[in-house]
Parts: structure tokens; C-alpha cells; sequence
């Protein structure tokens, strides 16, 4: 037909001669992502398992470790690939010393904290679910540990994260030094009005009566149960809270519950009220 005209054909084949290189290196990216991803994920199921019969802390250091190791090699070999690692680091190496002094100053609080956390797993001062206090009065269960942060959590429920840098300088006590023992922080709420020391004791005698709990407090020479403290006037009750000790063998769900249930009968049998929440709701009439 007059006036017909045909687009042409597009050259797939010159297209792929012309950016083998480019497609080369693209393949190159994407094996090396899937490597990072992989090696990540066999490292945290590696660690998940040792983790199940080992509790020291510096399984958990180490498994970020591994981790930042294995992104920061990815990174590396994706910038060899395109022949421009070289470039940069000689531009790093022969820069300003004013951009080596910014660098530095920015890395610098990052490294210490690196540092700090190796030196923490390897002296290991305390260990998950060590109840610590620091030189500067501040006070919690160790929790976790990450390649810059230790986490506490704090008697009043906060969850407090200090700096490895900082933390690996400060004096510190540590209520369960190498004796391998974990604790949890219980919290339980009983209504206005209660006696509060008949509360606090019948706490703790329930607490000490499970199979579970475990003297952990070393005082005056003599591993002792953790006393009960009131902590807080809250909106509708009065928190009582203490720590738990317990062997590193049982699971932390199953000390809890057991302590839950048996808090709750004895104070159930002495008539000690668990309040509910509540608002109470105040009309005013006016006279018409």
C-alpha cells in the first residue's frame, strides 16, 4: 500500500555487542548482592543455633561482626569490579588533610564503639541478662549488644542504650559475675490502699517458692533473693517491682509464666487487690 512505511527492526545483537561489558558487570552486581545476601543468612542461622546452647555475649558481638565484615566486602568487590576501588582509595590516601581530618573526626566515635564492644566480648565484664550498676548510679539487665550500643533495661522499664566506647570505660558491679546465671525484671501492679510491705513480702515468698528462682544477689558473702521495691504511684495502682535469677537452661517464657502464676495466687489468698484500669467520669448538673 502507497505510504506505508516499516519502523525498523531494532538490532538486539548489536545492542549486546555494543554493552556486553556494561551487562557483564551488571550480572557481576547481582551475584554479588545475592552473595552478601546468602552469607548473612547462613551466618545468623549459624549463630541462631549456637546462640540456643551458648548465652555469652560475645556470640552476639560477634554474628554483627561477621555481618558488617561480609556488607563491607560485598561493597569492596563491587567497586574492584569496576576498577574503581583503586581510584578512590588513593583519592582518600591523597586527599586534603582537611578532608582526612573531617573523616577521621566523623569515624572516630564509630570506631571507639566498634572497639569497645570487641573488647566487652572478649573480657566479657557481663554477660545477657546481668543485672549491672555503673559508676555513674545508672542501673539495668544487660539485654543485647550490637557493634556500637549495649541495651539495657533500666528497673523503671526503660530501655537504656549506652555507647560500647563509654560503657567499656566506666567502673561498673556486676550482681552476677561469672556464676552463669540470667534474670528477668517483674513488675506487678497492686491497688491503692494495699499494705505495701505485706505486698512486697508475699511477692517475694511466692517468687522464692518456684522451682525456678534461683538466689543470685551475692550480700555480705551469701547469694540471696532479690527484695521487692515499690517503684511507682501509676494512674490506677501502685508498682511493685524486683528481679527474678534463674538457671541459663530454662527458657525465660517458662520461669515467667510460672512466676506469674504463682504472684497471682498469693495474692489472691491474702486478698490483695490487682486493680483494673480506670477513669472515673465527673458530671456537674447545672441549676436551669
Amino acid at each position: 500500500m502507497l505510504g506505508e512505511s516499516k519502523l525498523p527492526e531494532f538490532d538486539w545483537t548489536g545492542f549486546i555487542a555494543d554493552n556486553i561489558v556494561m551487562l557483564i558487570y551488571l550480572v557481576g552486581v547481582l551475584v554479588i548482592i545475592f552473595l552478601v545476601w546468602l552469607l548473612r543468612k547462613i551466618n545468623h542461622r549459624v549463630f541462631k543455633k549456637i546462640k540456643k546452647k551458648h548465652k555469652e555475649i560475645h556470640f552476639h558481638f560477634l554474628e554483627r561482626l561477621i555481618s558488617a565484615v561480609i556488607i563491607i566486602a560485598g561493597i569492596v568487590l563491587v567497586f574492584a569490579m569496576f576498577g574503581g576501588f583503586d581510584s578512590i582509595w588513593k583519592t582518600l590516601l591523597g586527599g586534603t588533610a582537611i578532608i582526612s581530618a573531617v573523616l577521621a573526626f566523623v569515624a572516630q566515635d564509630a570506631i571507639k564503639d566498634v572497639l569497645g564492644g570487641l573488647m566487652i566480648s572478649i573480657y566479657r565484664p557481663f554477660e545477657l541478662g546481668n543485672r549491672i550498676v555503673l559508676e555513674d548510679g545508672t542501673a539495668g539487665i544487660v539485654k543485647d549488644i550490637t557493634m556500637r550500643h549495649v541495651v539495657l533495661q533500666g528497673v523503671d522499664s526503660q530501655v537504656l542504650v549506652i555507647p560500647n566506647s563509654k560503657l567499656n570505660a566506666m567502673k561498673l558491679i556486676n550482681y552476677s559475675y561469672q556464676v552463669g546465671y540470667r534474670s528477668a525484671q517483674f513488675n506487678f501492679n497492686v491497688a491503692y490502699g494495699t499494705d505495701v510491705e505485706l505486698a512486697m513480702s508475699v511477692i517475694k515468698n511466692a517468687i522464692m517458692s518456684s522451682e525456678y528462682s534461683i538466689p543470685g544477689l551475692m550480700i555480705d558473702g551469701e547469694r540471696q533473693y532479690a527484695d521487692v521495691y515499690f517503684m511507682a504511684y501509676e494512674d490506677s495502682s501502685l508498682r511493685l517491682t524486683t528481679t527474678v535469677f534463674y538457671e541459663p537452661g530454662n527458657r525465660t517464657e517458662v520461669v515467667t509464666s510460672d512466676i506469674n502464676v504463682r504472684v497471682n495466687q498469693a495474692l489472691a489468698e491474702h486478698h490483695i487487690e490487682i486493680p483494673f484500669q480506670y477513669v472515673n467520669v465527673i458530671t456537674k448538673q447545672e441549676n436551669a
